[in-house]
């Protein structure tokens, strides 16, 4: 999981490569959000969420972890005004950092220690990692989601059916 979080930056930068700044802002629907938006919400979990709660379950799963509000972030720092290529800089750089220190962990790490979140349940620091790396993976997904819909949009009178079906 590690070594697929640490290819996770490139893989990101490459999947939104050719989104112009347009595109980076465009929602198919008022409740979705756009790339730039999707960005910049794994950059600020990058940082206020997974790390520190990785960390603070393998040091003293009994510490209440900080509150953490994705939605209400969104809008209070404005991430639909963010700059995409910024986001994807500080996507890199904190997730080298992370895993900088993931890395530095000792083998015997206490992967099991168990926090009880109020809502979840036991979270053992193995699986806030596994979620951390599943969270890469759906938010690529997501965005693979936009690139798809730009497509539909931007056909016209033309359709997309021959790709296949999306939703399989």
């Amino acid at each position: 999981m590690i070594e697929r979080m640490a290819a996770f930056p490139a893989t990101l930068r490459a999947a939104v490569g050719g989104v112009n700044n347009d595109d980076a802002r465009w929602r198919p629907d008022a409740h979705s959000w756009a790339i730039v938006e999707i960005v910049s919400h794994i950059a600020d979990e990058e940082t206020e969420d997974f790390g520190i709660r990785t960390r603070m379950t393998l040091e003293d799963p009994t510490r209440p972890w900080p509150p953490i509000d994705p939605e209400g972030v969104a809008v209070s720092r404005g991430y639909i005004d963010n700059d995409l290529n910024q986001q994807l800089d500080a996507i890199t750089s904190a997730r080298a950092d992370s895993i900088a220190w993931l890395r530095s962990l000792p083998a015997g790490a206490p992967w099991s220690n168990a926090y009880q979140h109020p809502s979840i349940g036991t979270m053992r620091a193995g699986d806030i990692l596994a979620a951390w790396c599943a969270h890469d993976a759906l938010h690529l997904r997501q965005i693979a989601k936009r690139l798809y819909q730009f497509t539909v949009r931007d056909a016209g009178e033309f359709e997309t059916r021959y790709a296949g079906d999306w939703t399989a």
